[in-house]
């Protein structure tokens, strides 16, 4: 039972929680798909705060608040004072008060740590610079959606192997028995604290991992490849050194080819394939560049996922909110 339960981290979930978090996610898909209502949050009030900026995440939380028949109130860092004026427990112990679960987006594992110890409503974790553990529900949800059961599947992240979707990937695949590969350069793999929480759970789930800076051993054999922009949000003065260490990592045609198999593509967005962009065009102008983790050519293919990800983020946010908050029942048919 997740009932009342927040949702931090993907490690605080057995492999049993996290599949039915993915089939339950399938299911209310399929629930949208054919207009059958499932208001399993029917008459809550749920709060956003949101400390970095969100196209997906925030998109995701409003509509499934609205198809759970839950009122959504967003906060920014200008509606508020999170941290600065008013501890992280006080401004918990409010809205616990006020509202009946919360969402939280910001660069701290701890402030999301301590909303949940302080406020005595579920609290969601919508992106640390630790870890992105509402977006990997959605992402094994898509693995599934493509290749089917996922026990036995071979996930390849390449690039930033120390952000939060890296880490997050890692942890969720060997609970899920998905092996995942991380090619990335030495300096940018997962940090000692990662590793030793991957290595625990190698052994209790039997599932195996690889880190590696060879990508093109790395891909063999993958179902799916996965990336994400060079620079995480905060970092970007490191990008020229980004660029320099992972152009041989670019996700192109060659490297979906090595894999031998009819491979999947996965990106969480926003990716930078072309110069269509404001951020995309300055990139081009100052490195001469238009593709960086990924070029045009592999994003607009028919292997890409990304935007059926994109989708799923909205299922399964509403996998996450009903199963921890919702009053669940079977709705008509």
């Amino acid at each position: 039972m997740l009932q009342g339960r927040s949702f931090l981290r993907v490690s605080d979930f057995s492999q049993a929680e996290l599949r039915n978090l993915v089939d339950f996610a399938l299911h209310l898909k399929d629930l949208k798909a054919r207009g059958i209502p499932h208001p399993y949050l029917e008459g809550q009030n749920l709060a956003l705060v949101f400390n970095k900026a969100s196209t997906r995440t925030r998109a995701a939380f409003t509509v499934a608040a609205s198809d759970l028949g839950a009122n959504l109130e967003y906060f920014s860092t200008a509606d508020m004072q999170l941290g600065t004026k008013e501890s992280v427990a006080d401004t918990a112990r409010v809205l616990g008060r006020i509202f009946d679960g919360i969402g939280f987006r910001g660069a701290a594992q701890e402030d999301v740590d301590i909303l949940a110890a302080e406020a005595g409503v579920p609290v969601w974790n919508a992106l640390t610079d630790l870890a992105h553990p509402m977006q990997m529900v959605g992402d094994y949800m898509t693995l599934k959606e493509a290749c089917g059961d996922l026990a036995g599947l071979k996930l390849v992240y390449v690039g930033d192997g120390r952000n939060n979707v890296a880490n997050s990937l890692l942890l969720a695949g060997l609970i899920l028995g998905v092996e995942v590969a991380i090619a990335a350069p030495e300096s940018l793999q997962p940090n000692a604290q990662v590793r030793e929480l991957a290595d625990r759970l190698s052994e209790t789930y039997g599932t195996p991992y690889q880190l590696t800076e060879d990508l093109h051993t790395a891909v063999k054999g993958a179902d799916a490849i996965y990336t994400d922009v060079w620079v995480s949000m905060g970092e970007e003065d490191q990008l020229e050194e980004r660029i320099n260490l992972l152009q041989p990592y670019q996700v192109n045609a060659q490297v979906m080819a090595e894999t031998g198999k009819d491979t999947i593509f996965m990106h969480c967005l926003p990716a930078y394939h072309n110069g269509e962009s404001e951020k995309g065009r300055a990139l081009v102008a100052k490195y001469g560049e238009a593709a960086f983790e990924v070029t045009d050519e592999v994003f607009q293919s028919e292997a890409g996922w990304h935007f059926q990800q994109a989708e799923n983020r909205l299922h399964s946010t509403k996998a996450i909110l009903a199963a921890t908050n919702g009053h669940l029942f079977v709705p008509g048919v």
